[in-house]
């Protein structure tokens, strides 16, 4: 069409120079610029480059195309972009003809040079400028005169297209760089070497344009045999194959990856089609090289490549079912790639490697997780040479994938506490790796391990389980003091906020690490002293533990073997002995010019009998004024901390043996209290003073402290009363002056230590003041408890008060509340114990006080961050002086304000147990411990006024999300560590798991007492509550049933006297109303399942009456549609009922009166119940009626339609039919044979699919074959062995050894139903209702390969890129590298965003040039994007609204495209029999109307798909997809044979 518009436009004008001049003039309108283009190639097909038509085409170029292309047409509007972008295109062909028509001197190469400067200038609009000029004049270069400038235009086109901040011209140079490589010869050498030399390939976003760079020359640089103009072998290049590794395994975006993998696969089709022999050089080290071929191996080197990009294939899928069968194959790699018979490497190991990358960068974490597992267990299956790759690939990669914590989560099926299984292979492979290394690469790689373990934040659970694998690692001497460094860095810098137990686990392993790798030779004693100091006491180093023991032990054996540290001895020599560098220690802190014999006697004799001279030396250093700046404070602390330990001694000792330390503290208080009177006389204290003060201060709270911990004559003659006299008098709240300014440099001064106080003035005095006050109410504290008794109820009118601070407590209440609110969270503590004493004392007489207490004390604890140090020790603070049985029980008598607030708190204090684990638990222990230890009139008084407490904890327990579980998982398998891991052991058992909540409140329900009237009261209030929660108690309500008389109903009152068999007989869509459906493992199956398990632990104190009230709510219960663990234990408890109180026996036959309609499958419950018949009647005299009941109903369900109804129906048949036979009734022998054949009918099912399967199955099942309901019942099955058996998950399985180990409540000790003593505790879990599942799987797994696996098709698979970067419909497709067909296909008539998404997903898959939408808003709808797959990111999409159809397909036929509508009309094709044309347009109908009548008739066809069934239509979505299919299918077939 193009050359006979250029023949005819010729034909019209003898002068060609007259019409280009003529189509140079007006607007540059794309059809202007294209119809130039075409006149100037048909002059230059036909030879016209003579006469005066060299220089008209320079001065065209000069003086039209230049400009035109610079965006400088003449002033004229380029117009829209995409118009703009059909200039451009135009322009630049025409360009690339004037420069084969100008002859000599060449003007490609003049334009060049002027395009080239233009691009170095680097101004936006002359870059793309000259980009659009080199790629039309870059093919009409000369390849050898014009050689050098070539190579300068090939690199600045290959630098500009691999630089990621400019994607603009980045496109441009892009589409230069292809056309001088398609050129071939030196154009493509040229661009050849740009690349190889083109920097840095690990720079971010390099490897993306370089492959598609790659891509688009493979053609050339990978050509095929026999291929004309064959560039350079890209296969014998290190860095193409670098380059593509690294988008393999590292890209993130899926194109990226689909050219490294096109670029692999063509190079691999290549060698084998050449059959010739290649390497890449140069070789790297010894290994082998990145990529070589053997015609000899051509079927062993095919195999291997196959199985490698199929592998790479199956990963872009990101489906776990799709890529597991798959995963045998890559061992099957690792077998090609090691040699049999020397052990080496023959393929390069950096190629296994991109496989776990890609799984590593994967957002399946199943499919990570997933590919760590096969690389830790790597070495378990295949014995692999080393390999420098691996150990910077561990170190790298692999490390960074163990950072995420979900990894480590516990599988289903396996038990809590058991450790993560991931956890334990890392475990087994660092040891076996570390283990092969040569020693000469193992410190190093260590050291780098160590180096990654500091270098990012790491979460408790990762950290914790590197840790344990690095201490389990054999002994060696692999690291020095970098290394020892490292591990200190590990413990100081990545575990500050972590879980407490997981960060104490961790410093214990670590440290065991040191131990066990550390070359003592490399490091001196100050070294190690510096990690250890990291270690924390509290935490992970604690003395007596294993870890301690085997501490010292590795001290003493390695004393004289350290390096020399710069401490020297006496001698001037460096101490290497562990003594005498301690000593040193000791010296050079504590030292003291008068004092230095005391401490040299303290270091060589004992501490008992140096006693008396520490003593002395502390009471000189805190009395006599010699700490006079803050930064003393420290040592003041010191040796109030030495006194506080020398106390303990002597209280362990004894008091009277040898020198008493309680002699010195007469003196140290008298000297303290005189310090502090000498302050108060009013004049302006100086730094020194008031630093004074508040070490008498604090010396007094540690003599107050110590005086508390054993009252002993000795210490009560030391005249106590003046001290209780000053501080009751002391004026409370008295803060500190703030130093002057000539004194401010003093309170800077650096601490030697900075546990005490921070180094900055005013912070660092802010601490000091907060001290001060802190250490006044611990000493109110202690006077407060010793006089506890003296504390009057109000503040009385005593004119001059012998103890103020005691005998007026609403005015030191009201100094607490003050002290509350400027004391910081930590220094709070004494202050609740004070209150705790007050509080009882004034609710009466000052409850606004009180209340006021309570609220400033929840507003601190509330606000309160999670720390072990300060958050635990204050909320217990909090719950002794709130919660304390004086105050709940005065509260509870006068039912006032406080009686709610304390409630209100209470709940407030659950809530937040949802969230911080372990608050429920100080609540319910410290409570119940206290009813206990009050409960000497048996009267539970305070108890029953707080039931919904004990309420709530029975059936307390979150349902955590899936990193708390794997937080608890963790904790429990370090817990089952014992004295294995020392932070078990140092860590005091907080128990602060949701089920000690439960086991708190089941063992004090377990020791009150039925036969007591106040405690069977309290038990049945809370067995009452308990029913309640499970089925709320229905109002009073009036309703209508329909009988079976026409227009007749019964009105039904139901109230007081609600029947569950009168709620059963409603309608069924009222009964439909009353039942809620839950999930398995759900909070509220959870918690039915705790409410059940608490009323079989009460039930022994259940008497007739109390059985009567609650026989109907059970009954009910057994009706409602229930999880298997609940309907046991309801089936359990109806059992127990039955057989206590045999009177209710005929409200339980009552059950089955009702149709079957009405009960459906619930009535399954009381035919299991009907099963245990023979326990029910074993007291009842005559069991004659009840067997003969018994079989009645047993014969009548086994007729029931529903097949589970019949099997327990037989079951109950048999069991009560096996009573009978055992009692031997005779006037049953008429009944024989017909129960007889009925129990043999089932036995021999046949022919009924599982039928008889089923039948053995139910008979087997635990609660009909070996479950008893008395010799069964104890705490162990109702807690674990039922949970367990049923299916619950296993957080809700408490053991009963978890029971006898809280200690906080005693065990009843007249009970012995804790253990289990049958065989039930021997079974395991299962379900006769459950199919069974996973033989076929495990069979399949267990295969080393599979045959066949799912695999994607790949589009461009046997075609080569589409280098055309500029076509309009196909730029994304280029960029992907497929082929593109020439089907349009128009859904402007669809309305559903999900029919629009799978067409477009249907298009980009096979291939369409476009997908036109009546609106491309639709592509943002959340359905659209479910059902695309983000197809619409890889096709072109326009937007034709239905008004613009008819001029849209008018325009689309002149461009030569058959219409071809999907619709059935009279005169339409058969799908089977038509034949698509190459360029197609498909027009899809409305989903409703299909294609209006005034669009039939702009159609050339209507094709119709041939339907067999009745439905006249398919989905729009589905008819486009055939026809789609059948397009391509047919265009396939016409590329294999054209003929």
């Amino acid at each position: 069409m193009e050359w006979v518009l250029a023949e005819a436009l010729l034909a019209q004008s003898g002068d060609p120079r007259v019409l280009l001049g003529a189509l140079c003039r007006g607007e540059a309108s794309a059809e202007r610029v294209e119809t130039l283009r075409f006149l100037l190639q048909r002059l230059e097909d036909a030879g016209a480059g003579q006469g005066a038509l060299p220089e008209a085409a320079r001065e065209l170029a000069a003086g039209y195309l230049v400009p035109l292309l610079h965006g400088r047409p003449g002033g004229h509007d380029p117009g829209p972009p995409r118009s703009r972008r059909r200039v451009l295109r135009a322009a630049g062909a025409a360009l690339r003809s004037c420069a084969r028509l100008a002859g000599s001197p060449p003007l490609a190469a003049a334009l060049a040079e002027e395009a080239l400067r233009e691009l170095r200038a680097g101004r936006p609009p002359g870059a793309e400028a000259a980009l659009e000029i080199l790629a039309a004049v870059a093919p009409c270069l000369r390849p050898h005169e014009d050689g050098a400038l070539l190579e300068r235009v090939a690199q600045a086109a290959v630098a500009l297209a691999l630089d990621a901040e400019g994607p603009g011209r980045a496109e441009g140079a892009a589409a230069l760089v292809t056309a001088l490589g398609k050129g071939g010869g030196v154009a493509l050498t040229a661009v050849w070497g740009a690349l190889a030399s083109s920097g840095n390939r690990s720079e971010p976003g390099r490897v993306g344009p370089e492959l598609r760079l790659l891509s688009a020359l493979a053609e050339k640089l990978l050509p095929e045999p026999g291929a004309c103009d064959a560039g350079p072998d890209a296969r014998r290049c290190g860095r193409f194959w670098r380059t593509v590794q690294a988008g393999l395994g590292c890209a993130e975006d899926a194109l990226t990856r689909k050219r490294a993998r096109y670029l692999l696969q063509r190079a691999v089709e290549v060698s084998a089609e050449r059959g010739v022999g290649c390497t890449c050089g140069p070789q790297e080290g010894t290994g082998p090289s990145l990529f070589w071929w053997s015609k000899k191996k051509k079927d062993e080197l095919l195999k291997f490549w196959e199985n490698y990009i199929l592998i790479m294939e199956t990963l872009e899928g990101n489906q776990i079912h799709v890529i597991k069968p798959v995963l045998p194959k890559l061992n099957n790699l690792f077998e090609y790639a090691v040699s049999e018979e020397n052990g080496c490497w023959l393929f390069h190991p950096s190629w296994h490697l991109c496989i776990y990358k890609r799984m590593f960068e994967s957002e399946n974490k199943i499919l990570t997780k997933e590919g760590i597992i096969h690389f830790l267990e790597l070495y378990e299956t295949v014995a692999l040479p080393f390999s420098l790759e691996f150990s910077e690939f561990i170190i790298g990669p692999l490390m960074d994938a163990l950072s995420e914590s979900s990894l480590y989560s516990r599988p289903t099926g396996q038990l809590v506490g058991s450790g993560s299984p991931l956890g334990l292979k890392l475990q087994k492979f660092l040891v076996t790796y570390v283990s092969l290394l040569p020693e000469e690469i193992k410190s190093n790689f260590l050291l780098k391990f160590l180096q990654k373990m500091r270098s990012r934040h790491w979460c408790a659970v990762p950290i914790l389980f590197l840790s344990k694998a690095l201490a389990n690692i054999p002994r060696c001497k692999a690291l020095g003091l970098e290394g020892l460094l490292a591990l200190r860095d590990v413990i100081q810098c990545t575990m500050i906020t972590h879980h407490i137990l997981l960060r104490g686990a961790a410093q214990c392993f670590l440290l065991q690490t040191a131990m066990h790798l550390v070359d003592v030779e490399k490091v001196s004693l100050s070294d190690v002293s510096s990690f250890l100091i990291s270690l924390k006491q509290e935490e992970s180093l604690g003395r007596g533990t294993t870890l301690w023991t085997e501490l010292c032990d590795w001290l003493c054996v390695n004393e004289r073997s350290f390096r020399p540290s710069s401490i020297c001895g006496p001698d001037g020599l460096p101490e290497t002995s562990l003594n005498a560098y301690v000593k040193n220690l000791v010296q050079e802190y504590i030292t003291s010019p008068a004092w230095e014999n005391e401490v040299s006697a303290f270091l060589q004799s004992s501490i008992m009998s140096a006693t008396e001279s520490i003593s002395q030396f502390v009471l000189r250093r805190l009395t006599m004024r010699e700490l006079q700046k803050v930064a003393d404070l420290d040592r003041c602390h010191l040796y109030l901390m030495l006194l506080t330990e020398l106390t303990n001694l002597h209280l362990k000792a004894g008091w009277k043996r040898a020198y008493s330390i309680f002699r010195v503290l007469s003196p140290l208080k008298n000297a303290s209290m005189r310090h502090l009177q000498e302050m108060e006389s009013g004049k302006e204290l100086s730094l020194g003073d008031q630093i004074q003060k508040v070490v008498s201060m604090a010396t007094l709270a540690t003599v107050c402290e110590a005086s508390t911990l054993q009252p002993v004559p000795e210490l009560d003659s030391l005249d106590a009363e003046p001290m209780d006299r000053f501080l009751s008098a002391f004026p409370f709240n008295q803060t500190l002056q703030k130093p002057r300014a000539e004194e401010q440099g003093q309170c800077a001064h650096p601490m030697e230590s900075s546990s005490f106080f921070e180094e900055s003035s005013s912070q660092g005095w802010g601490r000091v003041v907060a001290q001060y006050i802190h250490d006044q109410w611990v000493c109110l504290s202690f006077l407060l408890e010793k006089y506890h008794t003296l504390v009057p109820a109000t503040d009385g009118t005593i004119p001059e008060p012998l103890l103020p601070a005691i005998q007026m407590p609403a005015q030191t209440l009201r100094s607490a509340l003050d002290t509350l609110s400027i004391l910081p969270s930590e220094q709070v503590l004494p202050v609740f114990r004070c209150m705790k004493v007050l509080v009882p004392k004034l609710l009466t007489s000052a409850e606004s006080l009180c209340i006021e207490s309570f609220d400033m004390a929840w507003k601190i604890i509330s606000s309160l961050s999670n720390t072990q140090l300060t958050f635990w020790p204050n909320l217990k603070g909090f719950v002794q002086f709130v919660f304390d049985n004086r105050v709940l029980t005065i509260a509870a008598k006068i039912k006032s304000q406080a009686y709610f607030k304390i409630k209100e708190i209470m709940y407030k204090i659950i809530e937040m147990s949802a969230i911080r684990t372990g608050i429920f638990n100080i609540l319910i222990s410290y409570c119940c411990q206290s009813w206990i230890v009050s409960d000497s009139k048996r009267s539970l008084f305070s108890a029953k006024n707080y039931s919904e407490l004990v309420l709530e904890a029975c059936i307390f327990g979150t349902v955590f999300r899936r990193d708390q579980r794997l937080i608890q998982d963790v904790q429990t398998f370090i817990e089952n560590l014992g004295q294995d891991c020392a932070a078990n052991v140092v860590m005091e058992n907080t128990k602060r798991e949701d089920y000690y909540v439960r086991i708190c409140a089941v063992k004090f329900l377990c020791l009150l007492d039925g036969s007591n009237a106040s405690h069977k009261l309290f038990i049945e209030d809370i067995a009452m509550k308990l029913l309640d929660k499970y089925q709320p108690k229905p109002a009073v309500f009036t309703c209508c049933i329909h009988t079976n008389r026409p227009n007749r109903y019964v009105v039904v009152v139901a109230g007081e006297g609600w029947s569950p068999l009168t709620e059963i007989a409603l309608e069924d869509e009222l009964v439909s109303k009353t039942r809620t459906r839950y999930y398995e493992n759900s909070l509220q199956h959870r918690v039915k399942n705790r409410i059940w398990q608490t009323l079989l632990v009460l039930f022994p104190s259940f008497d007739q009456n109390f059985l009567n009230g609650i026989i109907d709510k059970i009954f009910h219960a057994g009706f409602t549609n229930n999880q298997a663990s609940i309907k046991y234990f309801i089936e359990w408890i109806i059992i127990l009922i039955l057989h206590k109180c045999p009177q209710f026996l005929p409200k339980f036959w009552d059950c089955f009166s009702y149709s079957e309609e009405k009960l459906k499958t619930s009535i399954c419950t009381f035919l299991s119940v009907l099963s245990h018949l023979g326990i029910i009647v074993q007291n009842i005299p005559d069991k004659t009626p009840l067997l003969k009941q018994a079989l009645l109903i047993a014969l009548q369900w086994c007729l029931s339609h529903n097949f589970s109804v019949r099997l327990y129906a037989l079951v109950a048949l048999k069991k009560v039919w096996d009573v009978c036979k055992a009692l031997g009734v005779e006037e049953y022998n008429a009944w024989t044979t017909v129960i007889e054949r009925s129990l043999s009918q089932a036995e021999s099912m046949q022919g009924a699919g599982n039928a008889k399967k089923n039948w053995q199955r139910i008979q087997e099942h635990f609660f009909f074959a070996t479950f008893h309901p008395l010799e069964d019942y104890c705490l162990e099955t109702i807690f674990y062995i039922l949970p367990r058996l049923s299916g619950v998950i296993e957080e809700e399985w408490i053991a009963v050894g978890k029971f006898a180990n809280f200690a906080d409540i005693p065990s009843n000790t007249g009970s012995q139903w804790y253990f289990s003593r049958t065989p039930l505790s021997e079974l395991s879990p299962g379900d006769w209702s459950q199919q069974d599942i996973g033989s076929n799987m495990s069979e399949a797994a267990s295969q080393s390969e599979w045959a066949d696996v799912q695999k994607k098709i790949i589009p461009w698979r046997q075609e080569g890129l589409d280098a055309d970067l500029g076509l309009e419909f196909q730029d994304r497709a280029a960029r992907l590298g497929k082929s593109v067909s020439r089907l349009i296909v128009v859904a402007s008539l669809i309305n559903k965003p999900t029919n629009l998404g799978g067409l477009c997903r249907t298009c980009e898959v096979f291939g369409a040039a476009a997908l036109v939408l009546g609106s491309l808003q639709c592509v943002g709808d959340k359905q659209f994007q479910h059902l695309s797959v983000s197809a619409e990111q890889w096709l072109p999409l326009v937007e034709v609204k239905p008004a613009q159809l008819i001029d849209y397909l008018q325009l689309k036929k002149t461009e030569g495209y058959t219409i071809i509508g999907v619709e059935q009309t009279a005169r339409s094709s058969d799908l089977a029999q038509y034949c698509f044309p190459e360029k197609s347009l498909l027009l899809l109908g409305n989903e409703r109307e299909g294609i209006p009548a005034n669009l039939i008739q702009h159609l050339d066809v209507c094709v119709e798909i041939p339907q067999q069934g009745v439905i006249r239509s398919l989905n729009v979505h589905v008819s486009g997809a055939l026809l789609i299919w059948e397009y391509t299918r047919q265009q396939l077939l016409r590329r294999a044979d054209p003929s």
